[in-house]
């Protein structure tokens, strides 16, 4: 294999990131992060996300600026203080990207009429100007403390006067609240959210007595930013409503890390950590929070655990009603089939013992589950399955948790298959999926594949569509990781000890000469596998490099990526190879990788328009660009760990599309929080899905997530190719650590109950 085998030489240099600027004249970018100034005009603003583009009259005569960024709400006329920092913009110019924005009173009377005519409804750009040639800069005094001198402008009468009066009370209103909800750190659109839900005049009240709330009830609005506030006012560290909230934090962001419920002792242990109080005082939070329904507590038997398990009311519920459903579909009735019986079988579909018993599983069990490692023949028994089902006359769906895994479900089988989201089709309106349990999904017979990737609040919502007579299988392979959401759904459904469950075990001929299969084998089984290579100038499909310094192996991994590996085996690298890797962070997690990877796979370039984000460090979309969905969004009908390019990219309107397996979605500056650059993805988001090519660090850095399953999962991943970069001692901690990070969940213990 032509290329370098050591991180520590790699044989290209490092590219740097470049920048480009709207003309070679501009001269260096200012180092200022704050202005502060009068609004001249709108230029561009989006109702929808918030994002506006304005232009400011400096103060001290120093000029003009455009500003852009999160500026919902700001308008014309009014004085504004904004931080951020200066950026030029490969089309406009140069720009002053706006992060945080202090909206102020105009004093001038020019600055007066602007607001009163952008502002106030009822005051046209006519009577603007007249109400501030009466009064000059003293208007906004008058408007506030003698309204009813406004009869002494010309055409204001009694009705008219009366109409002001209410117009400017209400726009008062919205602009103290404004005013003070920006003072709290809150940007303008997350302060427009706060007073659609409290209503201006309420909302200053409402967060001075317990700003906890905009954490609990704001989306967007978190407990650190709620938390800073309600300091500064001198509310009690100790505070019952500090010490609620900082629970519910805690289960929200356990949630995240995929956990159902948290036991109480580890929830207190966790919020201690954030808030630094006793479990007195957690104790007080912790009660005031069960009388909100902010937690959900699930006493159970003391030979399940001697402590509460603690939900977000939302899992909580989820939880109980999967359970539920589950015991009434394992109530179906099962029936029993031989071999000789199974209709839709010839003389020449070669089935193994296990592989029969699974169909027949499927065909007499209305809930059963197909498991096993790569290589064992799942593809081939669910196409038997769906055979078999097809010619008994029964009516057959196909999902999976993510586009690409259901796209291999439909070429293996020959029938139509599509994720779950999108079979149980979710309804923008309604603000719910299609199928329910008041319209279920039509069909006998639903095979549902990757189910390691499935969550408890998907279970919930898919089998609540289940209609009673149907039989669900479940395929997957148990010894992956779990599911990214919360839950550990194929797990609990296996140790419940209620659903049938076939095992696959013996690995088909074909796949027996691949390195990537057996070593993924060895590694379930406890055992390091080789990591010698093949000989110089064969073609392989496992490699291994050893290093471990993580810029080197950073560096050579964009090597490998861009020359040596497209040069050698003929792989597209932006449509076949994949990084994957262990984490977000360090040199070699996939921020640094992606920085690094789209600067040697799409460099920026005159014909390929790109956006620029406010963040830290700044990130860019250029047409091109490998991105993954990393949250479910159901108004774009595009979901968490789907991956597409950008098609399109227009930078008048700050917006671009996005072409993923199944839809062409179309997003705006603000939704970019749900993307991320996919040409480095973590080893997590990369279940459902199969690449030609997976390039892998495992390095002594990535020592916390060094784990069997991770190391298994990321070795499956890979279709003809796998890379495996850093040092053997790393390989070898990774497989003999088998004690995963536990999921803490009740759904077994309920399905038993």
């Amino acid at each position: 294999m032509p290329f370098r085998r050591r991180p520590s030489s790699p044989n290209s240099p490092q590219l740097p990131f470049a920048r480009r600027t709207a003309s070679p004249t501009a001269g260096p970018l200012p180092t200022e992060t704050s202005l502060t100034g009068e609004v001249l005009r709108v230029v561009f603003a989006n109702p929808d996300n918030g994002y506006a583009v304005l232009r400011l009259k400096r103060d001290g005569g120093a000029g003009e600026a455009v500003l852009a960024g999160s500026l919902s709400g700001v308008q014309p006329g009014v004085r504004i203080e904004v931080t951020g920092h200066w950026m030029d913009h490969s089309q406009f110019g140069r720009q002053f990207q706006v992060e945080n924005c202090r909206v102020q009173l105009p004093t001038s009377a020019n600055g007066i009429e602007k607001y009163l005519a952008s502002s106030v409804p009822g005051i046209s750009t006519k009577l603007a100007k007249d109400i501030v040639k009466h009064f000059g800069d003293q208007t906004l005094e008058v408007l506030e403390k003698e309204s009813w001198r406004l009869r002494e402008v010309h055409g204001i009468g009694a009705m008219k006067l009366k109409q002001l009066q209410e117009a400017w009370q209400k726009s008062a209103d919205t602009r103290e609240a404004m005013i003070f909800l920006q003072g709290i750190g809150l940007t303008p659109n997350l302060a427009e959210k706060v007073i659609q839900k409290y209503g201006a005049h309420s909302a200053p009240e409402i967060v001075r007595k317990n700003p906890y709330r905009l954490a609990t009830e704001i989306e967007g609005v978190g407990f650190l930013t709620a938390d800073r506030f309600a300091l500064s006012q001198n509310i009690a560290p100790d505070s019952p409503f500090r010490c609620s909230a900082a629970l519910a934090y805690t289960l929200d962001q356990a949630q995240q890390d995929g956990q159902i419920c948290l036991p109480k002792s580890k929830l207190f242990e966790e919020a201690e950590r954030l808030v630094a109080q006793p479990p007195e005082a957690l104790q007080n939070g912790y009660d005031e929070a069960l009388r909100n329904g902010l937690i959900r507590e699930e006493n159970v038997p003391a030979e399940i655990a001697s402590e509460p398990d603690c939900y977000l009311p939302q899992l909580y519920y989820a939880e109980i009603q999967l359970a539920e459903i589950l015991k009434i579909l394992l109530k179906t009735p099962s029936t029993s089939y031989s071999s000789q019986s199974l209709p839709g079988f010839s003389g020449n579909l070669r089935l193994n013992a296990e592989q029969l018993q699974a169909v027949r599983c499927a065909l007499a069990s209305p809930l059963s589950i197909l498991t096993g490692g790569p290589g064992v023949g799942k593809t081939t028994t669910v196409a038997a399955m769906v055979k078999a089902a097809l010619a008994r006359g029964w009516s057959v769906k196909l999902a999976a948790p993510t586009g690409r895994a259901a796209k291999r479900l439909s070429e293996a089988t020959g029938q139509p298959a599509t994720t779950i989201h999108r079979l149980l089709q979710y309804n923008t309106k309604l603000k719910g999926f299609a199928f329910n349990p008041d319209t279920p999904l039509p069909c006998k017979f639903l095979i549902l594949d990757e189910v390691s990737m499935l969550d408890v609040p998907l279970a919930r919502s898919l089998f609540r569509a289940v209609r009673p007579g149907t039989h669900v299988v479940l395929v997957g392979d148990k010894d992956q990781l779990p599911s990214v959401g919360p839950g550990a759904v194929l797990h609990d459904l296996i140790s419940c000890g209620r659903v049938p469950v076939t095992e696959l075990k013996q690995i088909y001929r074909q796949e027996a000469g691949s390195r990537i299969i057996t070593s993924a084998h060895e590694v379930n089984c406890g055992i390091v596998p080789q990591l010698t290579n093949p000989p110089r100038g064969t073609r392989g499909d496992f490699y291994f490099y050893a290093g471990e310094d993580p810029e080197k192996t950073a560096e050579f991994i964009a090597s490998l990526v861009s020359r040596s590996v497209p040069q050698f085996f003929g792989f597209n690298p932006l449509e076949d190879i994949q990084v994957l890797t262990p984490m977000r962070r360090g040199e070699c997690g996939t921020i640094a990788l992606n920085h690094e990877l789209q600067a040697v796979l799409n460099p920026p370039s005159p014909d390929k328009p790109e956006l620029t984000l406010n963040s830290d460090p700044p990130r860019v979309f250029r047409l091109g660009d490998r991105v993954m969905q990393t949250k479910n969004n159901y108004e774009k009908q595009v979901f968490n760990g789907e991956m597409g390019r950008i098609i399109e990219v227009n930078p008048a309107t700050r917006s671009f599309q996005v072409l993923f397996d199944q839809a062409k979605v179309e997003y705006q500056a603000a939704d970019c929080g749900q993307l991320l650059h996919a040409y480095a993805i973590t080893i997590h988001k990369s279940q459902g899905s199969e690449f030609p090519c997976v390039i892998m660090p495992l390095l002594p850095q990535h020592y916390m997530m060094l784990q069997r399953n991770l190391l298994y999962t990321g070795m499956t991943r890979a279709k003809k190719l796998y890379i495996l970069l850093g040092s053997e001692y790393s390989v070898k901690t990774a497989v003999r650590n088998d004690t995963p990070t536990q999921r803490y969940s009740l759904l077994a213990w309920r399905l038993n109950r």
